[in-house]
Formats: C-alpha cells, sequence, structure tokens
C-alpha cells in the first residue's frame, strides 16, 4: 500500500494551455478543431445572436463541470481607487466576417496555370513582396527594370549576391571578374574587368544609396555625390572622408581642426552633414524577420480606473457543435456511440480548460496591474519590486502557476506591450528602509545619461552618487551592469568633443 500523485490527462491539459503564448494557443486550437468533430467555430452571426464566447450552455448536461461557474465565462477586472476589483464583461471571441457570395468561380476568370517563371530573368521578387524583403530582392527587382545587354545583367548579378546586408560589396572587382571567365569562350568574347568595373557604377546607383560600395569610405563618398552641389559644406564634408576617416574613426577633432584648418563652429557644421550619411545603407531595406506579438491582455484607462481585459483576438471563438451533441445522445450503434460520445467529453474538458486558462490570466494581470499601477501612469521610474510569491499570495494560486502563466504571456499598455514577466523585479534598499524596483533604477540610469552634458558625461561614480542623494544604496558596479545592460557605453565613450 502506498500514496502517490498522479496528473489526469484533463489536468494535464489545462496546464499545457495555461503555458501557451497566444499565437500557440491559436495553433492548438485549430489542431483541436481539426482532430475533434465536436467542436466548432462561432460563426458572427451566431455571436451576435446569442451574446455568447465559449459557448458551452447546452453541453454541461454530462460534464461534472459547475453551471453556475461557467455562467461567468468571461470576465473584465477594473483596478480603480477601490480595494475590492470588480467583475465586468470582457470578450473573447474573435468576430469572423461572412463570406460573399459569388456567382462564378475562380477558374471562370483566370487560368489555373500557376506555373513559376521559366527563368532568372522572368522572376520579379517584388510580386511576391512580403513583410521579409531583403536587400538583394531589392536590387534584383530594380535590376529587371534597369534595360542592360546580357552579359552585363550577368555581371550585375554576380555583383549583387556579394552585397551584405549592410550594403557593402564582400568582393572585389577582381575576384568577381576572374569567377565570370569561362575557358570554353574565345578570349574577345570573355567578360574584361572594365566590363565588371563599369557594370558596378551602375549598381552603385541603385536605391539606397551608397549600396555596392567596396568600403565605407566609398558608400559616403557615394552619398555624398548625390546631394546638390550647392550644399553648404559640401567640400570639406568630401575632404575629411578622402583624406581624414581614421582620425574621424578616433573623434580626434583636435588634430582634425589643425589639419583642415577649420574653426570648430565649421567643423561641428561639417560634422552635422556627416552625421546625415548612413555607412550601412542596406540596413534600410535588409530588417530581418519579423517577430508577431500578439498580446494576451489588453490594459486601458477608462475614467480614471484602469480596465484590465482579455484580448478579443488572442484566440478563435469555438463551441460544441449541438447537431453533433444532440446525435451523440441519439445514435444506436455501439461504437459510434463510443466515439462520438469520447469526443464529447474531450470537447467539454478542452473548453474547461481553456477558460481555466483565461480566468487564471485575467486575475494574475489584474493583481499586476494593481501593484503596478504607477508604472502605468508615471513610467519604469514608478515600478514597484515584484516577486512572483507575491502574486501567487494575492490571487491563491502556487507560484509555479503563475510562472506559467507569466511567461511568454503579454500586456498591451498605453506605454506599450510587455511581457508580464517584465513587471517582476529584484528590489535595492534605500536609505529610508524602503525599496527600489531595478527596473525603476535602471529607468533613473537612463534619464541622467540622456540628460547629461555630452562634453563631461557622467561617470559611474558620479551616477552612484546621485542616486545616493535620491536616497537610493547602488554601488559604482552595480551602476556599471545596469549601464551595460542598457546598452549604454562608458563615460569616455559617451564624450563628445564636438
Amino acid at each position: 500500500m502506498g500514496q502517490s500523485l498522479t496528473m489526469t490527462p484533463q489536468l494535464q491539459q489545462a496546464i499545457r494551455l495555461l503555458q501557451l503564448s497566444a499565437l500557440d494557443l491559436q495553433q492548438e486550437i485549430q489542431d483541436t478543431l481539426y482532430e475533434n468533430p465536436m467542436l466548432e467555430l462561432i460563426e458572427a452571426s451566431q455571436n451576435e445572436e446569442t451574446g455568447d464566447h465559449i459557448s458551452i450552455e447546452d453541453q454541461e448536461a454530462a460534464a461534472e463541470l459547475d453551471p453556475s461557474a461557467l455562467a461567468a465565462q468571461d470576465a473584465e477586472r477594473v483596478i480603480g481607487a477601490e480595494t475590492d476589483v470588480p467583475d465586468v464583461h470582457a470578450e473573447l471571441a474573435q468576430p469572423l466576417g461572412e463570406e460573399m457570395p459569388v456567382d462564378s468561380s475562380w477558374e471562370d476568370v483566370y487560368s489555373n496555370s500557376g506555373s513559376l517563371p521559366t527563368s532568372d530573368s522572368d522572376y520579379d521578387p517584388m510580386l511576391n513582396r512580403s513583410e521579409d524583403l531583403t536587400l538583394i530582392d531589392h536590387l534584383l527587382w530594380q535590376l529587371n527594370l534597369t534595360p542592360m545587354a546580357d552579359s552585363d545583367r550577368l555581371i550585375a548579378r554576380c555583383l549583387i549576391d556579394a552585397i551584405d546586408p549592410s550594403g557593402l560589396l564582400t568582393q572585389s572587382t577582381e575576384e568577381i571578374w576572374h569567377s565570370l571567365i569561362d575557358p570554353t569562350m574565345d578570349i574577345e568574347d570573355q567578360i574584361s574587368h572594365e566590363d565588371v568595373d563599369a557594370v558596378l557604377l551602375r549598381v552603385q546607383t541603385f536605391d539606397p544609396i551608397g549600396v555596392a560600395a567596396r568600403s565605407v569610405q566609398e558608400c559616403l563618398l557615394l552619398q555624398l555625390a548625390q546631394l546638390d552641389p550647392d550644399t553648404r559644406w559640401l567640400p570639406e564634408a568630401r575632404l575629411l572622408i578622402n583624406h581624414y576617416t581614421d582620425l574621424l574613426a578616433a573623434k580626434d577633432f583636435g588634430t582634425l581642426q589643425r589639419k583642415t584648418k577649420l574653426s570648430e563652429p565649421e567643423l561641428i557644421n561639417v560634422m552635422a552633414l556627416l552625421r546625415t550619411l548612413n555607412p550601412r545603407p542596406g540596413s534600410i531595406i535588409e530588417r530581418g524577420s519579423n517577430d508577431y506579438i500578439v498580446p494576451d491582455v489588453v490594459v486601458r484607462q477608462f475614467e480614471g480606473r484602469w480596465l484590465v481585459e482579455l484580448n478579443s483576438d488572442a484566440a478563435p471563438n469555438i463551441r460544441i457543435n449541438p447537431f453533433y451533441e444532440n446525435l451523440a445522445k441519439q445514435t444506436t450503434n455501439t461504437n459510434d456511440r463510443t466515439y462520438m460520445r469520447n469526443n464529447l467529453q474531450d470537447a467539454r474538458w478542452f473548453l474547461k480548460s481553456l477558460q481555466t486558462r483565461h480566468d487564471t490570466l485575467l486575475r494574475v494581470a489584474s493583481k499586476i496591474v494593481e501593484v503596478q499601477r504607477g508604472f502605468l501612469e508615471y513610467g519604469p521610474q514608478a515600478m514597484k519590486p515584484l516577486i512572483l510569491a507575491e502574486i501567487a499570495e494575492a490571487v491563491e494560486l502556487h507560484e509555479s502557476t503563475i510562472s506559467r502563466v507569466t511567461n511568454h504571456k503579454y500586456m498591451a499598455t498605453p506605454r506599450g506591450v510587455f511581457e508580464l514577466k517584465y513587471f517582476f523585479s529584484s528590489h535595492v534598499g534605500t536609505t529610508s528602509g524602503g525599496e527600489v524596483s531595478s527596473i525603476a533604477i535602471r529607468a533613473l540610469i537612463q534619464q541622467l545619461t540622456a540628460q547629461e552634458n555630452p562634453k563631461k558625461p557622467l561617470s559611474d561614480s558620479k551616477i552612484a552618487a546621485i542616486l545616493k542623494e535620491q536616497k537610493i544604496n547602488v554601488a559604482r558596479r552595480t551602476v556599471a551592469k545596469y549601464r551595460e545592460s542598457l546598452a549604454i557605453p562608458s563615460s569616455s565613450e559617451r564624450k563628445q568633443r564636438i
């Protein structure tokens, strides 16, 4: 005889749904709809008539569920001046638009031959443009619009293939020329090095300006060449780029003034023109893949109070199909009845687990907003120290449950979209015996460095002294750690003489 703790499949399902992000939850619901014929999406017209969100109104008869608890399916909590947090109705459904009736098929208008381009010259990347458009796609699109001989087009494609995401050429023209030599061709028909240089000049006229440059120096000169010849300080800017790039990189403005005979105000104007240039022009186009975040919770202010509600677009609106539910009760075939009742029970548990996830997430998010109300009203400087155990005690849940709820869950606020874990941070003591959140200290460091004199930036010791004046006990090495986490350079690197 012995005792052991066993997790039922239903409990495992509830825990798994609890830790899914919004995008993963959408995929999980779609997979469940595909596997379980008892579940169906609620159409927009049905949703308007019934006003339900996750409708399980007729399904409780055979399930061990609490009807009174399921009647309040969705919830919205308001964080205000009152101690009690009232519940308000919040939509969880994502309305699905009705399809427009048509009297003809697609094939009646367009042919069904979705053939691919037969050659590289037929490929137009801009016709298949997506959010992840690369610099190479952008340059190939311009190449296809540029009248050019076949041999020159081949050279241009090789040049474009040798361009990195920043827009610079990664190979020399000599290396590209050697790669284009065909031993089977006659000498007079071979591509010359001059041909490569000539095509390179044409590619360098493509957008963005400065692309296909062989060095940062050439990239900046190409951008200066596109400016109006009457641009103020243009000759001085070319002089600095042509002869003094090493001094510019070292920020040795004193030597620059002596060698160029420019006064400090003149050098400041030249530097202002140079700062308008982009040494990595490809970064304008090449932004990499986009990571999409679907917030699980939305926070907004209404009549001086903070409303916390679940995002209605975070998950599809589903319910048990009433026709199949009745069919499961009426069927006489043993195998069919067993199959349909098993699916019906799984559907009920899935809906219950989904509702439990929504309720738990809303409770935790509401308590976080209640604690961090100062952050919503005044910014990161007002962030309070918070740990998982405090929220777990407040909502009467286990700390591991709070960890699952806050992992990969996002909250949309007037100050931006934040992961729920963002609101939890360690604390630093104050001289008065209080506590200050590490996030608030980082915000103060960022504010101090943003307001400092560029010619006399604040050192870590000076920042620590300023924080101590505000009764925040922070060591210099702690300031350095927080500063580095914010990607703020050291005081010597932030110093600007011009």
